[in-house]
């Protein structure tokens, strides 16, 4: 489910609290909620020096994270634990984990299924026990159900998946459920040809579908024709829970379903009094209150116990379905072919790195968040995809405002004796570095970049320029205004070589209105990222959706 902000609409602004931490920040120090775990007012000497542990949580998990978090936890010995928790998707997450350094990771993670430690990386992670489990089911209407026979008949996973029903797949890239329910798709059918086969078929149909969320909201209206949505088992607990007349209920195919874990994973290897914190706040998350919590929010037991309400007017059923076991390393290559099915991107990234970078934002600034998200991005994408970076300010280069950091390749083309993502990467550890006075030289940037990009064009891949930028066109001696940079992108518009401009601004500062105005006059997208801590979350969808 992407978050993309179409140019003809209002562009999306990320609440504070969607925080996501690295395509380009620290992803788990950049915000979110704060919640002290600290001793009463008697104790108060014991917290002059409380030791912090960053916490990141699926998102369905926060408000189960901050009740738990939020209860007095004093350590054993002197001080007292601060738990930071953040929230954010766990491909992202995942991402940080194999690109940043360990001390931008969070101490504790809690992802929706231990199949993202696939995506980690080398990051040393310890599961310390699960919070809870649910089972990927199907949800869709109760009419659905009704009209299809499977009150009584469930289906199988290729019956309902691979005939007339519409399906509607969460994000592949970034969705748990759906990776689990094609997976489940393709060991129901034994694996071979005709398994990869049934997954594309899905794939594209689901590309044919609205969004899951759209189709989520006509199942539970009741909707004769709701599509099939892969989702938890607690999505739909949850759902009818907000909502009395909700009609939407859960369908188990009959070779049982895969089950999400939610397992409470230690990052790295804390030692001494960071130890401790981290040990403490494991303790809260594992103890048999947390369980308990979580059982009442519609999760079962790791054992599969059903949560208290479970039955027919919560949508879900009492008794647990047989869990279907996923191969890890089949998953793992599963998650290659989803990113084959859809279009290479081809991208110029175009960063700036005039002074007003170096302003505060999260644990470090602006200059250092773009940076790590660049990283994290790079850890994300397939290596099909084909990525250039440059940079801008003013006069960066004699009268010209940018200049080229790498040329648009393929991340896996070899650049003497390295790939094309370990260049990049070197480059983007430098950003920080490369701040310089003078301005933003926004409009002349554009015009090059989009240029460049067109020179490039490959035809078999989303061509596309981003620009992310924080402040507004300063290059007001002999340079492009906005009017005439407009009017020179339409006259050079050229329908067989389409070059979309998507606009970042990050921070209050930046020039939205002219980032949209280009956007729209290239078929791209706008994006704002008016808290800094917001930044990751923009650049991943964007990066994705291209436009």
């Amino acid at each position: 489910m992407g978050r993309h902000a179409d140019t003809s609409e209002t562009p999306r602004r990320f609440p504070p609290l969607l925080i996501a931490a690295a395509l380009v920040v620290a992803l788990v120090l950049a915000g979110g909620l704060v919640w002290w775990l600290v001793p009463g007012d008697d104790d108060a000497e014991a917290c002059a020096n409380p030791a912090t542990v960053a916490v990141t949580v699926a998102p369905e998990l926060v408000s189960l994270t901050e009740d738990l978090l939020s209860e007095p936890d004093a350590l054993d010995a002197d001080g007292c634990v601060t738990a930071e928790v953040t929230e954010q998707e766990p491909l992202q997450t995942a991402g940080a984990l194999s690109a940043l350094d360990p001390e931008s990771l969070p101490g504790v993670w809690l992802p929706d299924s231990s199949l993202w430690a696939l995506r980690a990386g080398d990051t040393e992670l310890a599961n310390e026990g699960s919070l809870g489990s649910s089972p990927v089911v199907l949800a869709t209407s109760q009419a659905v159900v009704d009209s299809s026979g499977w009150t009584d008949a469930p289906p199988t996973w290729a019956q309902a998946l691979t005939t007339d029903k519409a399906v509607a797949v969460p994000d592949l890239a970034g969705s748990a459920e759906g990776i689990a329910a094609l997976s489940a798709l393709r060991t129901a059918l034994g694996g071979g040809e005709q398994a990869d086969n049934a997954v594309v078929e899905v794939v594209l149909a689901a590309a044919r579908s609205g969004g899951s969320e759209e189709a989520l909201e006509a199942a539970g209206q009741g909707a004769a024709d709701a599509a099939l949505v892969p989702v938890s088992e607690q999505t739909v607990y949850a759902a009818r829970a907000g909502d009395a007349d909700s009609s939407l209920v859960a369908v188990y195919p009959s070779e049982g379903s895969p089950v999400l874990d939610y397992p409470v994973l230690r990052v790295g290897t804390a030692t001494g009094a960071q130890q401790d914190a981290v040990d403490a706040v494991v303790r809260v998350l594992t103890s048999d209150q947390a369980r308990t919590a979580a059982a009442e929010a519609g999760f079962r037991g790791a054992d599969g116990a059903a949560p208290p309400a479970a039955g027919e007017q919560s949508g879900i059923r009492e008794d647990a379905p047989q869990q279907l076991e996923l191969d890890p390393v089949e998953v793992g290559g599963l998650l290659g072919r989803l990113s084959s099915l859809a279009a290479p991107s081809r991208i110029l990234a175009v960063l700036d790195v005039s002074t007003s970078m170096e302003a505060p934002a999260g644990s470090g600034t602006r200059a250092t968040l773009a940076r790590d998200a660049a990283r994290t991005t790079l850890s994300l994408v397939p290596g099909e995809y084909a990525l250039g970076l440059w940079v801008f300010a003013y006069h960066l280069a004699g009268d010209q405002d940018w200049a080229e950091l790498v040329p648009i390749r393929k991340l896996d083309t070899d650049v003497d004796g390295r790939t094309q993502r370990e260049v990049l990467d070197e480059q983007a550890v430098s950003l920080p570095n490369r701040l310089t006075p003078g301005g933003t030289g926004l409009y002349d940037t554009t015009l090059a970049a989009v240029r460049a990009a067109r020179a490039n064009y490959d035809p078999s891949a989303v061509n596309s320029v981003l620009i992310l930028t924080d402040g507004t066109n300063e290059d007001d001696e002999g340079g492009l205004s906005q009017e005439s940079l407009l009017a020179q992108l339409a006259a050079e518009a050229d329908p067989a070589r389409p070059i979309k401009v998507i606009g970042v601004g990050l921070g209050p500062d930046a020039d939205l209105s002219a980032l949209e105005a280009i956007s729209a006059a290239t078929g791209g997208a706008a994006y704002s990222a008016v808290d800094p801590t917001d930044l990751q979350t923009v650049l991943f969808d964007a990066l994705r959706q291209r436009g």
